[in-house]
């Protein structure tokens, strides 16, 4: 009954659409083979692997044990592995069959550390569970431990540290378990230790106690603290091979100058006045320039150069370094009150009479050559160009002169003190209240009468106090909005019309008119449309304005534009009409918009249509037709008409034989 027309039929099958296995174990199917001619071989397969051909398993077993999901410390069993119920298995740990858990490994662990059994010791439980118990250790920072309870953490750290030779180690804290604190001490100087393992360098240099004597040469080669009786003693030349060490070393007996070898150094004398060899160091040196002997070693020379005076008189002299080896360092100081000084030669001296301010405060002083013999030149400058020389001049300021207090008609000026030199001390007194005095400044004499608000502030009258004196008292004046003044009090009434401003406008097209003029109310003024009255406006211009094309009185079916120039109530049937052609009216639409649409050419060039327009004075658009000259029966409205004609359209050839048609007019004439 399967069929198929012009190809083959579809004749497959696949018997598992039909669902044959037991969904409700999981079974699964797969057809091998789905076709009609095969059928019964499809298979259905338990998810435990058993498997039937042509029809359902009847059972599943899956025992849910067998894979171990419990692991190896827990039992697992299923109740229920004929049924096929899957994820019921339990797991149940051995050593507390009482923890179980369905479907998964039941939690048998437990950390004993958890507890802090070992209190600030670290703990650790190397069998986390529930059959090892007290297992865990406790261990000090020490490395001390125990198992199952806390250690006990009581170390010597001297007995596992050596400081070495020369020292002492003391561990302040060995029972409170506090490591890290031991101490090397140094035995010859308590003061020397060190903390925590670190060995301090405890220096004994035992030559320092002169065990060879003070003829001979000590050396300790090794001055730690743990290597004694190390130090060595050398005799002096010429029995300087002649060495002992512990101890003083025997020098022989013979003469010996010590002076041969020079020990005093150039420009030293040296004698030596026993010259045995027991007879050490006593050898003298004495300087060849300057003064200075010394016993068993070069002298120490001293030359003040100062002692030459080579400064001169009148000034010091300073040698800073009286070793005979350094000469020109000395410096020469000029005496005060004379300054300068100079290294090595005489200083040129200066003398500055200023100085010590001969002049006295106020006044500038210039000492124009100073010099030692040039005195009693300064000068003494006032402020005012007063000048004396060698004493201080008499400077007389008047300080009034400048008239610092301002106009002599307000304010008085006195200056009490115009011979003694005395600045910022003269007064300035009010004239029109001479108790009212500043020192050093103009005083305070003026007064805003405007500050006592004087004017009528409900009529927004403005104050003025054109001069702000005790002495002009009334001459404030009050003015009002619209210009209206008073003297010395307010204005009794501000008549204000507030259409003076014109705030309708230029008056052409509106009306103002303010109700209240003489009551000085103000924003109560009306805007009154003049070509329509009706419309009125509180304190602003009325809206008058009217677009007569708002009412479309052009013809939109010729395409007509209107235009409405003024726009308002006085200026009635001003609108004009326009034609899409440039044709106008004025006051109405325009009657006949005349338009042949066949002048634009919409036909095409007309060499093969012809373009008619029916209605050229009725100004219907869109009723021009096109018809084609080779055939007029082909007309087309708006637009060209299709005059070409593909003859091939039509399959005039024999397609069954592969023949290809090719019309090279495609006109409807050829």
């Amino acid at each position: 009954s399967i069929s198929k027309t012009d190809g083959p039929a579809t004749c497959s099958k696949d018997e598992c659409d039909s669902a044959p296995c037991d969904a409700s174990q999981m079974q699964t199917c797969n057809d091998p083979s789905p076709t009609l001619a095969s059928l019964g071989d499809f298979t259905c397969t338990c998810p435990n692997g058993v498997q039937t051909t042509g029809s359902k398993v009847a059972l599943c077993i899956e025992d849910e044990c067998v894979g171990s999901p419990c692991g190896m410390d827990q039992d697992c069993t299923d109740p229920d592995t004929a049924a096929d119920k899957l994820h019921d298995f339990i797991c149940s740990c051995k050593s507390d069959p009482s923890l179980k858990q369905t479907d998964g490994p039941a939690t048998c662990s437990k950390n004993e550390c958890d507890s802090n059994p070992c209190g600030s010791q670290t703990c650790t439980d190397p069998n986390p569970s529930l059959s090892s118990l007290n297992d865990f250790s406790c261990e000090c920072p020490n490395g001390i431990s125990a198992t199952g309870g806390p250690a006990v953490c009581e170390t010597d750290e001297c007995l596992t540290f050596d400081c070495g030779m020369g020292q002492t180690c003391n561990d302040p804290n060995k029972a409170s378990n506090s490591l890290h604190d031991f101490e090397c001490v140094c035995s010859n100087d308590l003061n020397l230790k060190k903390v925590d393992g670190s060995v301090p360098t405890c220096i004994n240099d035992e030559c320092a106690s002169s065990p060879c004597g003070g003829a001979q040469t000590c050396n300790d080669p090794d001055t730690s603290a743990g290597m004694l009786n190390d130090f060595v003693c050398t005799c002096p030349p010429p029995n300087q091979n002649v060495v002992e060490t512990g101890k003083p070393a025997t020098c022989s007996m013979g003469n010996m100058d010590e002076c041969v070898s020079d020990p005093c150094g150039a420009n030293q004398n040296c004698v030596d006045p026993d010259t045995t060899a027991m007879s050490v160091s006593d050898f003298i040196c004495s300087c060849q320039t300057g003064v200075g002997t010394n016993v068993g070693g070069p002298a120490t020379c001293t030359l003040d150069e100062c002692d030459a005076s080579p400064c001169g008189s009148g000034q010091d002299c300073v040698d800073a370094n009286v070793d005979a080896a350094s000469m020109g360092d000395f410096t020469c100081k000029c005496r005060s009150p004379q300054t300068g000084e100079q290294a090595g030669s005489p200083a040129t001296c200066v003398q500055d009479e200023c100085l010590g301010n001969p002049c006295g405060t106020g006044q500038t002083c210039n000492d124009p050559s100073p010099t030692p013999s040039s005195l009693l030149d300064y000068k003494c400058s006032c402020a005012n160009g007063v000048e004396a020389t060698g004493a201080p001049a008499n400077c007389e300021i008047d300080e009034c002169a400048s008239n610092p207090c301002g106009p002599p008609s307000d304010q008085t000026c006195n200056d009490p003190n115009t011979s003694s030199n005395s600045q910022h001390d003269f007064q300035c007194s009010c004239v029109s209240d001479p108790t009212i005095i500043k020192i050093d400044g103009p005083a305070v004499c003026s007064k805003n009468e405007c500050d006592a608000t004087p004017c009528d502030a409900a009529q927004n009258q403005v104050c003025n106090d054109p001069v702000q004196s005790i002495a002009s008292i009334k001459d404030f004046t009050c003015t009002c909005p619209n210009g209206m003044k008073a003297t010395g009090g307010p204005v009794a009434n501000c008549i204000v019309d507030e259409c003076a401003t014109s705030p309708c406008g230029s008056g052409m097209d509106q009306e103002c008119n303010d109700p209240d003029t003489a009551g000085n109310k103000l924003h109560d003024f009306t805007c009154t449309c003049k070509a329509s009255p009706a419309i009125v406006q509180t304190d602003g211009p009325a809206t008058c304005s009217k677009n007569e094309c708002d009412s479309d009185p052009c013809d939109a079916t010729q395409g007509q534009v209107c235009n409405d120039p003024q726009q308002t109530l006085v200026s009635v049937k001003d609108f004009t009409c326009t034609c899409p052609n440039g044709m106008k009216a004025t006051g109405g639409p325009v009657a006949n918009c005349i338009v042949d649409e066949c002048a634009a050419s919409p036909c095409g060039s007309g060499m093969d249509q012809e373009c008619n327009d029916p209605d050229t004075a009725g100004n219907k658009l869109h009723d021009f037709t096109c018809t084609c000259k080779a055939s007029p029966a082909i007309v087309q409205t708006d637009g060209p008409a299709t005059c070409s004609k593909n003859e091939c359209d039509s399959d005039p050839c024999d397609a069954t034989q592969g023949q290809v048609c090719n019309d090279p007019q495609q006109t409807l004439v050829s």
